[in-house]
């Protein structure tokens, strides 16, 4: 098919998406929703995509969109993965599957078909004990399907601990060739030939191309990472056949952690050999960026969906066209949640939720201008402590809590929000900004379905130790402002830093820039034989002596490995201890799913007239142990 012929086909289906999610045609030319299976197989077609589903394990076999094929031979697949305490992970869902039709086109006059496939845990030799539907749903005259899963868990199932739960679509190399992340990462991508002549570097996802357009740059999958939360739409494109094929993610209440999750995309398929496809991939629950596990025990009923997401098809003049095509389409997709055609178990329409509204007002008399616009603000559990064979006992926070779902919104200039679209329930209400250190909470916020719970005004007063003598950084849960940091998803930059800090960090409060002078990360250091702590230090004046007690305060957006030892003018004043773990500098990050603060206090008698040092040591054990700074702060009481 040719693309003017395409773009006939294109202009005469457009279609309008109402605030309910009903697809409605300017005219009734396109075709009905058909339905079709054997007995290994089904299909959904509506005459612009075509599905097909394997029965086996509800992965997509095929996507074509107008008789372009969108897929590889390899598919992709769709997982949760994870372990039984004291078993071996596995991602196996139960079989045989239950497969029926839970939207039938052959009665609604074809505008929608539904497939539902249910893999039931019944004991099965190393199963997910969990009860996992898969659907697929096809509205008339629309270039995208949706897919949605939901995963049950009994009372009388065995204990599970969920790692990581991934979308992953393979997609044909002789189309796609463009992967769209955001506005800065837009790339046509080496081939897989390229990949795999590529040689290996520190990893195993990172390879040096050695042929093609990017010869001598290096290749790695966690250089296309994202804020879920600023990033509705991504996906891969092709400029020779001028087609689309991107995740649109209507809603982060899903997701681990919501406005704070962050994983990557998409990436050429890390194989040694071939084939290694263009992968498209929508990471809903993850531990890469310091996420924790989900987990379920014993005697307990739980119950997540995920989704419904749009895996969209378009076309365009150019890769950046069809992005920005795919935002636009993200827009109509959010005003539509929670979709009125969606019908499942536990997927609670608008009518059956409810909405929490107020205003956040911050009051930092050290820090007049402080206020809450565009705050985050959301509903979400309290913390609660959880086990995991690695980390031991942990507490989980709305940072990192996957097994609820989370609600967030942005709040207006005036700090103004109103949550919409809440499951009934019990909630803490957290609110952060940038700018302002720590996060304000409100705990038994209670949401009722049809109902507006208002709050009123709500004052967040930010925690001081003290009077404010110096800082470094912006409190805003990344290390963006330093170094590298406007530029950070670029592989190996850490390897810069012995060159660009031979004597390390040492950093003048008054004089010394943070932009140039702050690295984005402090990583080890090589020697030879292995790795050397780093030791960075701050330097500041004080007028007179100094009395009483003094905070130094560490805001963390990173680490891996040991802790942060810290001493004043020689002396220990204390140490951040272990830290909990995220790959951000190995993963070429900038932040973690979580913020971690750590406060430590001394005698402010050690504090002298002139100059003071602090010094920042960071333990290692590999190479992979740096930490990354938000934001640091001295106050005195």
């Amino acid at each position: 098919m040719n693309r003017k012929t395409l773009e006939r086909i294109l202009i005469g289906g457009i279609l309008f998406m109402t605030c309910t999610g009903t697809v409605v045609h300017a005219a009734d030319q396109n075709a009905p929703v058909v339905v079709s299976e054997t007995a290994t197989t089904a299909t959904l077609d509506n005459g612009i995509v075509l599905a097909k589903v394997n029965k086996a394990n509800g992965n997509l076999l095929s996507l074509q969109y107008h008789g372009i094929e969108m897929l590889s031979r390899g598919g992709g697949y769709w997982n949760i993965y994870g372990a039984i305490p004291g078993e071996a992970n596995t991602q196996q869902k139960g079989t045989p599957s239950v497969f029926h039709i839970s939207q039938n086109p052959a009665q609604n006059g074809g505008a929608s078909g539904e497939i539902t496939l249910r893999f039931p845990y019944l004991g099965q030799s190393n199963a997910v004990p969990l009860d996992i539907e898969i659907r697929y749903t096809l509205h008339r005259g629309d270039s995208g399907i949706y897919g949605w899963t939901s995963a049950d868990h009994s009372p009388q199932y065995p204990p599970f601990n969920v790692e990581v739960s991934t979308v992953c679509l393979k997609l044909n190399p002789d189309v796609f060739d463009f992967l769209s992340i955001d506005g800065r990462r837009q790339r046509q991508m080496p081939s897989a030939e390229d990949w795999v002549k590529g040689t290996q570097l520190n990893l195993w996802e990172a390879r040096r191309l050695n042929t093609g357009i990017h010869k001598g740059e290096a290749e790695h999958k966690y250089d296309y990472n994202f804020l879920f939360s600023q990033t509705p739409a991504w996906g891969w494109s092709s400029t020779k056949n001028k087609v689309g094929l991107f995740i649109v993610n209507p809603s982060i209440e899903y997701l681990n952690g919501s406005p704070v999750m962050i994983d990557y995309g998409g990436h050429i398929d890390v194989k040694a050999s071939l084939p290694a496809d263009p992968c498209l991939l929508f990471i809903w629950h993850s531990p890469h960026y310091g996420g924790r596990g989900i987990q379920i025990n014993a005697n307990e009923k739980w119950q997540k969906i995920v989704g419904p997401f749009l895996i969209y098809c378009n076309t365009g003049e150019n890769p950046l066209a069809m992005w920005q095509d795919s935002l636009a389409r993200a827009t109509q997709e959010k005003k539509a949640w929670p979709y009125a055609w969606a019908d499942a178990a536990g997927y609670e329409h608008v009518e059956q939720r409810g909405s929490v509204g107020g205003q956040v007002l911050v009051r930092d008399p050290q820090a007049p201008s402080a206020n809450a616009a565009g705050a985050w603000v959301g509903l979400a559990q309290a913390p609660y402590e959880a086990q995991f064979k690695k980390s031991g006992p942990t507490t989980i926070d709305w940072q990192t809590d996957g097994k609820h779902y989370e609600y967030w919104v942005r709040a207006d200039t005036t700090g103004r929000f109103t949550i919409p679209n809440a499951r009934p329930g019990n909630y803490m209400l957290y609110a952060f900004t940038d700018g302002v250190l720590g996060d304000f909470s409100r705990s038994d916020v209670h949401v009722e379905a049809g109902k507006t719970t208002e709050l009123g005004q709500l004052t967040w007063t930010p925690m001081r130790y003290g009077r404010q003598l110096w800082d470094i950084g912006i409190p805003d849960r990344s290390a963006g402002e330093f170094r590298h940091g406007d530029h950070y998803w670029q592989w190996g930059l850490y390897n810069l830093y012995p060159e660009e800090f031979p004597n390390d960090v040492d950093f003048i409060i008054g004089k010394s820039d943070c932009r140039h002078d702050w690295n984005y990360v402090q990583p080890p250091k090589p020697n030879g034989k292995g790795w050397t702590n780093t030791t960075w230090r701050i330097r500041f004046n004080m007028d007179q002596e100094s009395h009483g007690t003094a905070t130094l305060r560490l805001a963390i957006c990173g680490a891996r490995g040991g802790p942060v030892d810290v001493s004043l003018n020689g002396r220990s004043i204390g140490s951040t201890g272990e830290l909990p773990e995220s790959g951000v500098m190995h993963r070429d990050g900038i932040r973690s799913d979580s913020l971690t603060e750590r406060d430590l206090k001394f005698d402010a008698t050690l504090l002298k007239p002139g100059e003071n040092v602090i010094a920042l040591t960071k333990q290692v054990r590999a190479w992979t142990d740096g930490v990354l700074y938000d934001y640091l702060r001295l106050e005195m009481q």
